[in-house]
């Protein structure tokens, strides 16, 4: 199965094989994953570099936290993508964003202020949890309508932290 994956904005066409490995834009990649549970952290060892990596579903993409970045990934398989260029294309994403916390953490530092314009891929909180900081970006260009945080606040999971528009 083919999947086309856009992950801030850079497109990667994903192959899965049937010996297991996947091709990544043409490029054999030797990848062994498995779930810890029913939770959302995997452990991924590709070409032989072991990761935990986070993956929750929100509004139709994913985000991923690996290695203290979060990445937030759009999934088609070859049959939406199809249909999607039927269409004329992606919808252009547009409204308000909520940029919320993967997990319970501390708000180390917030390097943007309200009214300012960020870029997609652009870091506008710092979480540290489990003694990791995790730079959480934004997904699309846009303005930060909102800050609910500050640095020093301790967050759940899912609070809320900068709302962008």
């Amino acid at each position: 199965m083919k999947y086309i994956t856009t992950i801030n904005g850079v497109r990667f066409v994903i192959e899965t094989q049937q010996d297991g490995s996947l091709l990544v834009n043409g490029e054999r990649r030797k990848v062994d994953f498995r779930t810890f549970g029913d939770s959302s952290l995997y452990s991924v060892i590709m070409d032989n570099v072991s990761h935990e990596v986070l993956v929750e579903e929100r509004g139709g993409k994913y985000e991923v936290l690996m290695r203290g970045r979060l990445f937030v990934a759009d999934v088609q398989d070859e049959r939406a993508q199809l249909l999607s260029a039927r269409r004329g294309g992606p919808e252009v994403d547009s409204g308000e964003i909520s940029i919320r916390a993967p997990m319970p953490g501390l708000v180390v530092a917030i390097p943007v202020s309200e009214g300012q314009a960020v870029k997609g891929g652009e870091t506008v909180v710092v979480l540290e949890s489990m003694k990791m900081q995790n730079e959480l970006k934004a997904p699309r260009d846009g303005t930060v309508q909102r800050i609910h945080v500050q640095p020093g606040n301790s967050v759940e999971q899912n609070k809320t932290l900068v709302t962008i528009v």
